[in-house]
């Protein structure tokens, strides 16, 4: 199996499914949709150029940190009292599309970290000592 295909396409899921979860997040009014999502379109754009453009240890450890944002998200999102500490109710619409992409992100996001950090480790083992 190739490992870096995987995990160029484990990266791309997780950027796929942060983007759902924060649109719906959003849509929700949870998030602000104004000028200070910049900070998150530039954490996206940055992802995608380290799983599509930049190669090499600085591309690994870019995946890598994404990985471990990305596999961090549901634990800060669904801890405490319900969903968001409760803003969102667990039979309202949209409650199951949310928690999905929570679970999918922590997923894919778990399996992106440790692709990355055999990836480095392969690096690091592969260059002359």
């Amino acid at each position: 199996m190739k490992h870096q295909v995987t995990l160029t396409i484990t990266s791309l899921l997780s950027i796929l499914f942060f983007s759902l979860h924060w649109a719906d997040e959003v849509a929700r009014g949870i998030e602000p949709g104004t000028l200070s999502a910049y900070g998150g379109l530039l954490i996206l754009a940055v992802w995608l150029c380290a799983t599509l453009v930049l190669g090499g240890r600085l591309g690994l450890v870019l995946l890598l940190l994404g990985s471990i944002l990305a596999s961090g998200v549901p634990v800060l999102h669904m801890q405490g009292i319900g969903l968001i500490g409760g803003r969102i109710p667990a039979n309202s619409s949209g409650a199951f599309f949310w928690v999905w992409t929570n679970i999918a992100l922590g997923a894919s996001g778990m399996l992106s970290l440790v692709l990355a950090a055999r990836a480095l480790w392969n690096l690091r083992r592969s260059q002359p000592g």
